[in-house]
């Protein structure tokens, strides 16, 4: 049975999310077809206005301003301190554990020559220059552990001024976690970020 284009339209758009699939969406097009209009159109004006959503001038964080609610928050400025993350959903949860106060700056990748991602893709100059402006003590660098975040890292470190103190977040075993399940670099890492009792 062939369903109606009007449906197979709202399928295939559905479709193009990551980690959607034709299932998926289908079901979640049934259920949008049970909606009252005003829920249709409600949501049609919600997704019309992500088109209007901007990336933040300092950190790189979405945002309906120029800048973003952290990067306008005067109290943030005053810790002196930039977590650099992969993306917008390591930016959150951060914030989500509630342990950072500072400010953040969102690479939107990692280095990977090999995909024709360099330094200036990432913008690490006006990251820099950032950094200095703001006279900034300290960088967490919160970037992922992978041969390319590795490297990330170490660009970074290199082109910070010698005065601005730069630590990596630790990486290893999850709360709860059993050394047998865990894979060799999971465990390496782990013993890499060792600390004293």
């Amino acid at each position: 049975m062939e369903l109606p284009e009007t449906l197979l339209n709202v399928i295939d758009q559905l479709s193009k999310i990551p980690g959607v699939g034709d299932k998926t969406a289908t079901r979640q097009t049934l259920i949008l077809a049970k909606w009252s209009t005003e829920d249709l159109n409600s949501f049609g004006d919600a997704m019309k206005n992500l088109a209007n959503l901007k990336a933040c001038i300092d950190c790189g964080m979405y945002s309906d301003n120029d800048y973003c609610e952290i990067c306008s928050d005067s109290e943030r400025k005053k810790e002196q301190s930039i977590c650099v993350v992969e993306n917008v959903t390591d930016c959150l949860a951060i914030e989500r554990s509630g342990n950072y106060s500072g400010l953040y700056h969102i690479l939107g990748g990692v280095l990977n020559p090999l995909m024709g991602v360099g330094p200036e893709e990432l913008k690490i100059d006006s990251f820099v220059k950032r950094v200095r402006s703001l006279e900034v003590d300290s960088i967490i660098l919160a970037v992922n552990p992978s041969v390319e975040g590795d490297a990330t890292c170490s660009y970074i470190k290199q082109v910070l001024p010698d005065n601005v103190e730069v630590d990596r977040i630790g990486f290893g075993i999850p709360m709860g976690g059993s050394l047998e399940y865990l894979d060799t670099m999971t465990i390496a890492k782990a013993l890499e970020n060792k600390k004293k009792m």
